[in-house]
């Protein structure tokens, strides 16, 4: 992160680029009358010196007021940003392009250019003023002030979330592209088993991640567990699965993307949950506990990160440099929360958000019992790979405080197409459960093991290795393709393995293969590891400049605004000046430009015409050109015809002139109604006043 401050010569050298006219009307504000000969750095260090002054730094420090606070925060988390950033930053928030201006104008902020950008930066004289002025650029209030909280919903950052819904749709199958009876009883049984979870969006979220596949076989149904993805997924830690479920969660709520038939995790996807779950983990990470954090907060910390992302090299592990645009654009800040609050990352407030107090630990030993004789309660605090076995031969029925799964025979014979046995299944059981399962449901177990032994049918691509072959299967590349050993050497392959290449990378180049060529379905399986599928999302936020809230104690603070205002009133009503110059003053001190009485002489205010009446015909053309230039508010006064020749009074933003039949039209829209233009003859307006609003207008 850069310095908060540029140094003294950097300020001046920004200063020296300023168009003249600019320049010494700022210089003029402050010295008033400014004699010839002179030199710019020499006016430079007496700016220096004034703003020095302690009396200066004490007028500066009162005029600070909560609106300045907040942007001169955001210049300091921000690093020099332009306006755009700014802009983007206070997303919703009315009146910046003002609020700058005003800045500018008083000397806090100044622009400088940089690699073909116009930045923003801190006045490095005002260091004193301004490094303790800082307001909350990111606010926030105690959780305690929100009310009445509602309870936590039940399952949201659990663990067993996962394990339940890979069991529900290994079970049910896809809820996708489905309708009539079928579809209603997917709905229902989801509705009752996961109240208020979106279905459809977890499940395009388990196809995103890959943690589910379309199963091979000849009627093109069915559901399978994408094996590598899932140990991969396994080997994160409880936040890292959590947070990918919610970048998974992101786009997954509407029809577009991922639909039942399509390829899990295809790279697209890839990249973007990656994207996403760096951003989620780096919202997290700028979180306090016991605190609630509004939207609008959340959407300034998620600007900030894709800035980051956007500057910075990618991290490890991350899509390719240059990414398809449209599969990394910044997701919205409500879809982004909303991801988060269903994954159980946040909790959700009338006021904002606030993240959920940790897990609850499990009271009750064991974490699983076995009741009825085939139903299995799973308590908080039981080990992730655990529930996960677990859901792998049994169903889903209830999602709670405990969750419920039965032992059914087709379950458990969905345990044995994976490779688990009837002794490893009951090997689970008693130790989740301490020693607490019947005899008879061990007994139960291996009956329908046996049965299921005596006929089987098998689909799909095989590999066969010989004896001194056989420790290629234990390579990190094939292992991954391998669904199940069915024999010594012979392997059961998951659809779409790519395993020419991977035996190829082995050092193997003679080998069979069956006729049919390999397709291409697949190619995320070629990819092994948490590290390489599931890149630890976590990353060091932005360490940003030391802004404390308030005033600080070396800078006497014996006055409010208001006082000093009314202080400089008071000395400017006993100055003898024109009523324009006494007019441009005071305005100067309602803008709160005044920081001392030797600013309000005549030499501060540049002498130019503002308003032009009757035939002065050149004068109403000059200042509806200078209007334009600086994109002034017009006071307008003519005669219309369309109502009846009444005198008509508006204000409007000049858009420009026009000729017509040799008479120049000036052409306006009206500040009330944006978008209605009027078009209105120069010799017949009555008066023509530019409302000054920055001495910056020139």
């Amino acid at each position: 992160m850069e310095a908060m401050f540029h140094s003294q010569d950097q300020w001046k050298s920004a200063m020296m680029t300023l168009p003249d006219d600019v320049f010494f009307d700022l210089l003029r504000s402050i010295f008033g009358h400014i004699k010839t000969p002179f030199s710019k750095q020499n006016l430079l260090t007496d700016l220096w010196a004034f703003f020095s002054r302690e009396d200066v730094q004490r007028n500066m420090a009162a005029y600070i007021d909560e609106a300045d606070a907040q942007v001169i925060a955001a210049v300091a988390v921000l690093g020099q940003p332009t306006a755009g950033d700014l802009e983007r930053f206070f997303a919703g928030d009315e009146g910046l392009s003002a609020l700058l201006l005003n800045l500018e104008e008083r000397f806090i902020l100044y622009r400088f250019r940089e690699g073909g950008d116009l930045r923003l930066a801190l006045n490095p004289a005002l260091a004193p003023v301004l490094k303790p002025c800082g307001g909350e650029a990111f606010p926030s209030f105690p959780l305690g002030e929100a009310g009445v909280l509602s309870a936590p919903e039940a399952g949201r950052g659990d663990d067993r979330i996962f394990a339940a819904l890979l069991s529900f749709f290994l079970e049910e199958g896809s809820p996708l592209g489905l309708g009539g009876r079928r579809r209603r009883k997917i709905a229902d049984a989801g509705k009752r088993i996961f109240p208020g979870i979106d279905l459809d969006a977890a499940f395009r979220c388990f196809l995103r991640l890959g943690l589910l596949r379309p199963a091979a076989g000849p009627e093109g149904e069915g559901l399978d567990i994408g094996d590598h993805v899932l140990r991969a997924f396994q080997d994160l830690d409880r936040r890292g699965r959590l947070v990918y479920w919610a970048a998974g969660l992101v786009d997954a709520g509407n029809e577009a993307g991922v639909s039942g038939e399509d390829s899990p995790a295809p790279q697209l996807f890839r990249g973007r949950i990656r994207y996403l779950a760096r951003l989620i983990s780096g919202i997290l990470d700028f979180l306090e506990e016991d605190r609630v954090y509004p939207v609008k907060t959340l959407g300034r910390f998620l600007f900030v990160l894709e800035r980051e992302e956007s500057s910075g090299p990618p991290p490890p592990n991350s899509p390719a440099a240059n990414p398809p645009a449209s599969n990394l654009n910044p997701p919205d800040i409500e879809a982004l929360c909303g991801a988060m609050a269903q994954a159980g990352l946040l909790r959700r407030l009338p006021q904002g958000y606030c993240l959920p107090k940790g897990p609850p630990e499990s009271q009750t030993t064991p974490v699983l019992t076995v009741d009825a004789p085939f139903f299995c309660l799973a308590y908080p605090g039981i080990d992730f790979a655990d529930v996960l076995t677990l859901a792998s031969f049994a169903i889903i029925r209830e999602t709670g405080a405990v969750f419920r799964f039965e032992l059914t025979r087709e379950s458990c014979l969905r345990g044995f197409e994976r490779g688990l046995s009837a002794a490893e299944m009951g090997k689970l059981l008693v130790r989740l459960s301490e020693n607490r399962v019947e005899p008879a449901v061990l007994w139960t177990l291996e009956d329908w093991e046996k049965r299921s032994r005596e006929v089987a049918l098998f689909e799909g691509s095989f590999l066969v290795l010989s004896p001194e072959r056989r420790y290629l299967a234990e390579t990190e590349a094939l292992s991954a393709m391998i669904r199940r050993e069915l024999a010594p050497g012979f392997y059961w392959l998951v659809p779409g393995a790519q395993v020419t290449e991977a035996l190829r990378k082995a050092g193997v180049e003679v080998f069979l293969r069956s006729p049919g060529p390999e397709t291409e379905e697949d190619p995320p399986r070629q990819i092994q590891g948490a590290q390489r599928l599931f890149p630890q999302p976590g990353r060091a936020p932005p360490v940003f400049p030391k802004v404390d809230a308030g005033k600080d104690p070396d800078v006497a603070q014996d006055q409010d605004a208001e006082t000093l205002k009314t202080r400089f009133r008071q000395a400017l009503a006993g100055r003898s000046l024109s009523a324009p110059e006494r007019k441009e003053l005071s305005a100067r001190i309602d803008r709160r430009l005044v920081l001392a009485e030797s600013q309000l002489s005549a030499g501060s205010v540049r002498a130019e015409k503002l308003e032009a009446r009757g035939l002065d015909y050149v004068g109403k053309a000059s200042i509806a050109r200078q209007a334009i230039s600086a994109h002034s508010l017009l006071e307008l006064v003519w005669s219309s015809p369309e109502e009846g020749g009444r005198e008509q009074r508006v204000l409007a933003f000049p858009q420009g002139m026009e000729k017509s039949g040799g008479e120049s039209i000036l052409v306006v829209e009206d500040s009330l109604a944006p978008g209605d233009t009027v078009r209105i003859p120069l010799a017949k307006i009555s008066l023509l006043r530019r409302i000054k609003k920055s001495i910056f207008e020139m």
